[in-house]
């Protein structure tokens, strides 16, 4: 088989009460049947205090999760694994390469304090005896042994019960970058509106970590809410809401709720999108007749606007550079990607490939643009190769929308429909991974991936 099809398995397997407490929950759909085999090891959990208490997630499992859900890597199961050790003197090297993993983490959690810990981790690669060499671990720090030629991290970290998780993250990302070579992202977080018709206020636009836990509600409304954008320092949010019964773009502060309303012209205001640099804000406006689009200065909130057209321009998404956009537009008949430049002169179309492409958005990388492709009467999450101009449809999914990049331009989450309710789903950039998001309570859509937040 090609693909590994893992149909309505959670992804923390054997850790279902895990599942329980995440708002947004994350089941793969479908596997990659390469994916790297790695071990990661039950850390061990050490207390000075008499009265023990264990602390309050299981940070190896959650690193196993992570890895897992990149969809790069395959953790082996407890029970298969040959020996637990927690510290590299314990390490069998012969064993795990009989196991044939291309990584081993392992680990130990002490509690100094009440709700405070010193986690300690390490990742090994079995085949490589140079692999400390190749790293940054600084000679010195570990113990002068044939093991400790393998190590490619050796990290410790003070940590407290508010952090617990997001540490874990963090070394998930430093485990994943020192496996792949890229950075991890799974230390970041995605903005969504969860809608729930039966509560008073039914629109809640919400954040949550990167694997659907520890959410947090931002600003919820009786009238709907959409396309929420994150600043390039992951503090604040751009958003539409209709709560003074028209469309507003307003920006808000994720830590202390400020807000700010900086669009409320006559007409349509709606799809910001924050320049790389954090200065400007592109907009759709209709305050002139007919959606085009806007740049705004946000120091000085000058308005420029960029197309002059009969048609529709709306959606429009930064190029990483800075000095152009893309959006779309049905200026050709049908909807399409065109480019624009800041610096002035004609939009250029960007798709060919069928009738209907629309809602693109730049990975972070700059090497592809993602969208919304219409297929067969069905509407896919598609890839376009800037260099190239080749289309790849990534998902099977048929009434995909509302996409957005993670950080390290690995994988794509976008609202889709499974049965009759709206969730989120995410597909790898080469589309051989796919996992499913639905919500614990209504509907979930518009979702929008973080920037890096360290």
């Amino acid at each position: 088989m090609k693909h590994i099809c893992k149909k309505l398995v959670v992804l923390w397997l054997g850790v279902m009460a895990y599942a329980a407490n995440a708002e947004v929950q994350i089941y793969i759909t479908e596997g990659r049947d390469d994916a790297r085999p790695v071990a990661v090891v039950p850390f061990k959990f050490e207390s000075a205090s008499e009265v023990k208490v264990e602390p309050p997630h299981d940070f190896a499992q959650i690193i196993a999760n992570d890895l897992e859900r990149s969809g790069k890597f395959k953790p082996v199961e407890i029970a298969e694994l040959p020996q637990s050790p927690n510290q590299i003197t314990e390490v069998d090297i012969d064993a795990w390469k009989e196991l044939g993993v291309d990584g081993v983490v392992y680990g130990i959690v002490k509690e100094t304090a009440p709700g405070k810990y010193m986690v300690s981790y390490d990742l090994i690669d079995p085949y490589n005896d140079k692999a400390v060499m190749e790293s940054n671990i600084p000679s010195g720090s570990y113990p002068l042994v044939d093991q400790s030629f393998h190590l490619m991290v050796l990290k410790t970290k003070l940590v407290n019960s508010d952090n617990f998780r997001w540490a874990a993250h963090i070394a998930a990302d430093e485990i994943y970058e020192a496996l792949t070579g890229e950075r991890g992202a799974f230390a970041t977080q995605i903005a969504y509106v969860q809608v729930d018709r039966l509560a008073a206020k039914p629109y809640n636009l919400n954040v949550a970590d990167s694997d659907g836990f520890n959410q947090t509600n931002v600003f919820s409304s009786k009238r709907p809410i959409m396309s929420p954008t994150w600043s390039p320092d992951g503090n604040k949010l751009a958003y539409v809401s209709f709560e003074n019964g028209r469309s507003e773009i307003f920006i808000q502060t994720i830590a202390t709720g400020q807000r700010e309303l900086i669009a409320s012209y006559k007409g349509f205001n709606s799809a910001p999108a924050w320049s790389p640099d954090g200065t400007k804000m592109a907009m759709v406006l209709s305050k002139d007749g007919n959606p085009e689009l806007y740049v705004m200065d946000l120091a000085s909130k000058k308005l420029s606007r960029l197309t002059r057209h009969y048609a529709i321009d709306t959606e429009p998404s930064w190029n990483p550079d800075g000095k152009s956009l893309i959006f779309t537009s049905d200026r050709g008949g049908k909807p399409q990607i065109y480019s624009v430049s800041l610096a002035g002169g004609d939009a250029e179309r960007v798709t060919f490939e069928g009738r209907y492409n629309a809602g693109a958005e730049f990975a972070p990388d700059g090497k592809t643009i993602v969208m919304v492709h219409q297929n067969n009467g069905n509407f896919h999450v598609a890839a376009q190769d800037i260099d190239t101009g080749n289309l790849t449809v990534l998902t099977k999914t048929s009434l995909d929308e509302s996409l957005s990049v993670a950080p390290n331009s690995s994988m794509i989450i976008f609202s889709t429909v499974d049965g009759r309710q709206k969730v989120l789903s995410a597909v790898s950039m080469d589309g051989r991974f796919k996992a499913r998001l639905p919500a614990n309570v209504g509907e979930v859509k518009a979702p929008a991936w973080s920037p890096y937040i360290l």
